[in-house]
């Protein structure tokens, strides 16, 4: 593989972890940690296999076709690109303005910076990395290199809180209990909406495609999937050792309880680190994904897509400096990424199963399988958790 392929395809492959790994990654595995504790096992180990069956199947169809999602949901039925777009960015702009703050509130535990001037700050180290002369490259190189950072910190805290590693293996696969409503969170926030597209769009940009591209493609898929397991699997690890020694965490910023009661201060300030380099790449993939949405409706888009995605930056940066944390935007948001995916995925496997849309290429049968598992499971999830909602 050439250098230069390689770095775009890890750059891919870390665009859509990072991505996946924001402030609600964070917070949504502390919090179920300490509701189910070490049954939390279970969910992640299902919601990986769900993520890794949606990933491949995206990834794949995308890149063979040479298409980006709203392009090929628009051939298959004109206008349901555009709807697919709509959805995406509006839950794009919802999380943004979220992992804005969750950037201000990072600087604000390492500096003690008031947050609403973090979160500025990073709206404009963002808006530095897309205006550089090699934006693509500047972005492959800082969403990789944040993301092994986040990863080294977390393993440190996990293995600091000494957590029962042997009762979650084995609650992995016979738990005392299931959540339904945990599953759908966690493959929403992890392949849902936006996240799932991340990825494959950025290898599309960078010339990856075709058949003769879907080894490199399925391996990426799956590694990134497998960055965003082992990221989830440490925090969930921090968090089950911290709980099960009988502490009562902060309901208003649980995650950060877990780093400082499990390594102190200095696991405290390694929280600041984790949680904005968590919130300042989900703003760059946000971004990124959502305006690739858009470029290739119009030719204008296309031409200046910088400038649309500093508006995206822009207009996401003054909603959370002048209405704060938008509560209620962030859990719709959460909840319309759950149920994006298996009408998200439908489209995909459709238009798969299309000649004239895949050409010469033939989308194994066994993927297919996977991937309508998925939509089957996702779709059933999503009706239990909305009904789950209503009888509340």
């Amino acid at each position: 593989m050439k250098k230069q392929t390689a770095s775009a395809v890890g750059g891919a492959i870390f665009l859509m972890a990072t991505s996946a790994i924001g402030p609600g990654f964070i917070t949504q595995t502390t919090v179920f940690t300490q509701q189910l504790a070490a049954a939390f096992a279970f969910v992640i180990l299902v919601s990986i296999l769900l993520d890794i069956g949606a990933q491949l199947n995206i990834w794949r169809v995308l890149t063979v076709t040479d298409t980006r999602a709203q392009d090929l949901s628009n051939r298959l039925l004109p206008g349901l690109g555009y709807l697919l777009a709509g959805l995406v960015v509006i839950g794009g702009l919802a999380f943004n303005i979220a992992n804005i703050g969750g950037c201000g509130l990072g600087i604000n535990v390492l500096t003690g910076m008031p947050v609403t001037y973090g979160a500025i700050l990073s709206g404009v180290l963002a808006l530095v990395i897309f205006w550089m002369k090699e934006a693509g490259k500047m972005m492959d190189h800082f969403a990789r290199w944040l993301g092994i950072l986040m990863i080294l910190l977390t393993l440190y805290v996990a293995v600091s809180s000494h957590p029962p590693v042997l009762d979650a293996v084995k609650q992995s696969v016979w738990p005392s209990a299931i959540d339904a409503n945990a599953i759908i969170t966690l493959v929403g926030g992890t392949v849902g909406g936006y996240i799932s597209f991340a990825g494959a769009h950025r290898l599309l940009d960078a010339g990856i495609s075709g058949p003769q591209s879907v080894p490199v493609v399925s391996r990426a898929a799956v590694n990134g999937i497998f960055i965003t397991g082992l990221m989830r699997t440490l925090l969930f690890l921090a968090a089950l050792g911290v709980v099960t020694a009988g502490t009562t965490l902060d309901p208003k910023n649980p995650a950060a309880d877990v780093f400082r009661v499990a390594a102190g201060e200095v696991g405290y300030r390694f929280f600041g680190v984790v949680l904005w380099s968590a919130a300042i790449t989900s703003v760059v993939g946000a971004a990124y994904t959502s305006v690739s949405f858009l470029k290739t409706f119009h030719p204008l888009i296309a031409k200046h897509d910088k400038w649309w995605i500093t508006g995206f930056i822009v207009f996401s940066t003054i909603v959370f400096v002048m209405v704060g944390n938008p509560v209620t935007l962030l859990v719709t948001a959460g909840a319309l990424n759950g149920l994006i995916l298996p009408v998200a995925l439908a489209v995909i496997l459709i238009a798969a199963s299309r000649p004239s849309l895949v050409v010469a290429y033939r989308h194994p049968v066994w993927m297919q399988a996977a991937g309508w598992t998925v939509v089957a499971v996702m779709g059933w999830l999503c009706i239990v958790t909305i009904k789950n909602w209503l009888s509340a």
